[in-house]
C-alpha cells in the first residue's frame, strides 16, 4: 500500500512550500495595469528611463520643432508680427520631423515586445487582447500630440506676451484653438498608421524602414501629382490655376489627407495643395478609411500576435 501510495505521488507531482512571502496587498487589476503600460510607453516613446543614446533622436527632434516658435518669440519682441500660422505650422518642416520621430520611435513601443515573444506573458494577466494595443496606441498619440502641439503653444505664449490689450490676447486665442485641433488631428493619425505599420514585423530596422518609406514616398508622389495637375482650372497662387486633379492629388498621403480636411472645414492658412472646394468630403472619407485600416490592423494583428 505505502509502495503504491509513493508511486501515485511520483506520477501527480508534490508542490513543496518554500516559504516565500506571500502578496497581501491590493491588487489592482485590469485598469491599472493599462495606465502602467500607457506610461511606460509614453516614456519609452522619448527614451525616458533608458540610456542617453535612446533619448538623441526624440530630443533632437523636439528642439527642431520648437525652433520656429522660439524665432518667431524674437522676432514678435522686436515688434514685427506673427508670420507662422497656428493651424499649419511649418508644413514641410513639421512633415519631415514627424517623418523621423515616428519612424525611429514607433517600433520602440512595439517590435520589442513582438521579437522576444512576451506577449503571452502581458495576456496572462487580466488583460484582454485589445488592451495592449490600445494602451500603445493611446501613449503613442500623447506623444505625438506634444511634438505637435507644445510648439504652438509655445508660438502662442511668444505672441501673446508681446500683445496689448484684452481684444489682441482674445484673437490670438481664438486663432490657437483651431491650431491645436488640428494638432490633434495629425497626432491620431500619424500614431495610428506609424504604429500599425510598425507592429507589422519584430525587426526594428524593418518596421523603421517600412514607416519612413511609406510616409516619404507617399508625401512625395502628392507633391508630383499636385505639379502634374496644375493646369486649366480655378485660380490659384502665383498665376496657375487647379484642376480637380489637382485638388484630388493629396489623397495619396497622410500628411495632405489631414490638411486636405483642415481647409476642408475652414482652414484659411495656405497648404501645401489647394483648396478642396466640392472635393472636401473626399478627404474627409479618406481620412476615416486610414484610421480604419490603421486601427483595425492593429487590432487584428494583436488578436493574431496574442494567440502565437
Amino acid at each position: 500500500m505505502a509502495a503504491d501510495s509513493a508511486a501515485a505521488a511520483g506520477r501527480s507531482g508534490v508542490i513543496h512550500d518554500l516559504g516565500y512571502q506571500r502578496y497581501d496587498g491590493l491588487r489592482l487589476g485590469r485598469r491599472a495595469i493599462i495606465r502602467a503600460l500607457c506610461w511606460h510607453s509614453l516614456r519609452s516613446a522619448f527614451g525616458i528611463g533608458r540610456g542617453a543614446k535612446a533619448k538623441v533622436v526624440p530630443i533632437l527632434t523636439f528642439v527642431i520643432m520648437c525652433l520656429p516658435a522660439v524665432a518667431n518669440a524674437v522676432a514678435v519682441a522686436q515688434g514685427q508680427p506673427r508670420t507662422i500660422p497656428y493651424d499649419t505650422y511649418i508644413f514641410q518642416l513639421r512633415v519631415i520631423v514627424m517623418i523621423i520621430f515616428i519612424a525611429a520611435q514607433a517600433p520602440e513601443l512595439v517590435s520589442r515586445d513582438l521579437r522576444s515573444h512576451v506577449l503571452p506573458l502581458y495576456f496572462c494577466r487580466p488583460l484582454r487582447r485589445l488592451d495592449y494595443p490600445l494602451a500603445k496606441l493611446t501613449a503613442f498619440i500623447l506623444a505625438c500630440l506634444a511634438m505637435i502641439d507644445i510648439p504652438v503653444i509655445l508660438l502662442y505664449l511668444g505672441t501673446v506676451t508681446q500683445a496689448h490689450g484684452g481684444s489682441a490676447i482674445w484673437h490670438q486665442t481664438r486663432a490657437l484653438i483651431p491650431g491645436l485641433l488640428v494638432g490633434l488631428m495629425w497626432a491620431v493619425t500619424l500614431a495610428a498608421i506609424g504604429l500599425f505599420l510598425a507592429s507589422l514585423s519584430g525587426r526594428r530596422a524593418y518596421s523603421t524602414g517600412t514607416i519612413a518609406i511609406y510616409f516619404f514616398l507617399t508625401w512625395i508622389l502628392a507633391g508630383i501629382l499636385y505639379s502634374v495637375s496644375t493646369g486649366q482650372g480655378h485660380p490659384l497662387r502665383g498665376g496657375q490655376v487647379a484642376t480637380s486633379g489637382a485638388r484630388l492629388s493629396g489623397l495619396v498621403s497622410p500628411f495632405t489627407v489631414v490638411d486636405g480636411v483642415r481647409q476642408w472645414l475652414g482652414g484659411t492658412s495656405r497648404g501645401p495643395i489647394p483648396p478642396p472646394g466640392s472635393y472636401g468630403p473626399v478627404y474627409g472619407v479618406m481620412l476615416l478609411v486610414l484610421l480604419g485600416v490603421a486601427v483595425g490592423g492593429l487590432a487584428l494583428r494583436y488578436r493574431k500576435a496574442g494567440v502565437a
